[in-house]
């Protein structure tokens, strides 16, 4: 078998609840990140290692992925877009695009992260140790659910549901790998994550690995906080992906948007497009999406403005939708 994986499913359904009232305006995996959507951040990155096929499920606001992306591919990689009229989880997901996947493995990668972890260590790892699926792993501040054995490379144990009386080292960092073997065990039409899968498959003798992956950034998109705290780190430089090109991203601007000479952008700022900033208006880790407007005298501090017209006035944690 080739040590290539050639295909990946994007997760792009969930609600993004945490993210309201952003999400009623875009799916989650479509906010911008300095102007440039999350979700494509994950299609960069699998096309680093060499995926030719990214399919990605949706379900909230499916027209939104339309308009982003009119076309079948993306950078060469043929794109394809599966909507689930009734949301069937990661597990459901995953039995829904079964026929589309054929025999060969498929990573599986949240369209909520930035990262970029090397997944060649991964797809190393899962032909390596013929497993039946292989969970990406690594130290955050959510969780420690997985409990796994560095020197055998198994996963042991999954929250504690196989009574493994330990609590686990590591958290699952939200890219595996799955063979379609594992596809006839996940019950077709049922909303399901993926875990119930993956504990069902390990009671029945199934081989599921991990490998610990410390190195790069990390960063899961669950909240406003979240979001803001992401720009600020990008503006910082304290992340920049090889599979990003550092001279023309980040930019604190559109090239359409209009700033005003007597304006100071700051911190994880960012313009969006046909966006205009008025005299002496200050930003400070402060988005604006496209078509919004801060009038003159107008202090942003930590505001996300979704194309709206904002000021006069000084503003702390306001989003305007």
């Amino acid at each position: 078998m080739t040590r290539q994986v050639r295909k990946a499913f994007v997760l792009g359904a969930g609600l993004g609840t945490r993210l309201r009232p952003l999400t009623n305006l875009l799916p989650k995996p479509l906010l911008p990140i300095f102007g440039k959507p999350l979700i494509t951040f994950a299609f960069d990155h699998l096309l680093e290692v060499g995926i030719e096929q990214v399919l990605v499920n949706t379900h909230h606001l499916p027209d939104k992925y339309a308009a982003d992306f009119p076309k079948t591919s993306y950078r060469g990689a043929s794109l394809q877009f599966v909507h689930e009229p009734v949301l069937l989880g990661t597990g459901g997901g995953l039995k829904n695009l079964e026929h589309r996947i054929g025999q060969e493995p498929l990573i599986v990668y949240s369209g909520d992260i930035l990262t970029d972890l090397p997944i060649e260590r991964l797809i190393e790892e899962h032909f390596l140790k013929r497993n039946d699926v292989t969970l990406a792993l690594r130290t955050t501040e959510f969780s420690k659910a997985i409990h796994w054995n560095s020197d055998t490379g198994r996963v042991l144990d999954i929250k504690g549901a196989l009574g493994s009386g330990n609590e686990g080292e590591l958290d699952f960092a939200n890219i595996s790998i799955w063979n379609p073997t594992v596809f006839s065990r996940i019950p077709a039409r049922t909303e399901i994550s993926l875990v119930p899968i993956l504990i069902e498959w390990m009671k029945s003798g199934g081989k599921i690995g991990g490998v610990a992956l410390e190195q790069g950034g990390w960063f899961n998109i669950g909240s406003r906080k979240d979001y803001i705290g992401a720009h600020k780190i990008i503006a910082a430089g304290r992340w920049s992906p090889t599979y990003m090109n550092a001279r023309t991203w980040p930019l604190i601007a559109d090239s359409t948007a209009r700033l005003s000479p007597g304006s100071r952008i700051a911190g994880g700022s960012y313009v969006g497009a046909g966006s205009r900033v008025e005299e002496q208006v200050l930003l400070e880790d402060s988005i604006l999406f496209p078509g919004s407007f801060v009038a003159p005298g107008t202090t942003l501090n930590s505001c996300i403005v979704a194309g709206l017209k904002v000021g006069p006035g000084r503003f702390l944690e306001t989003v305007f939708v």
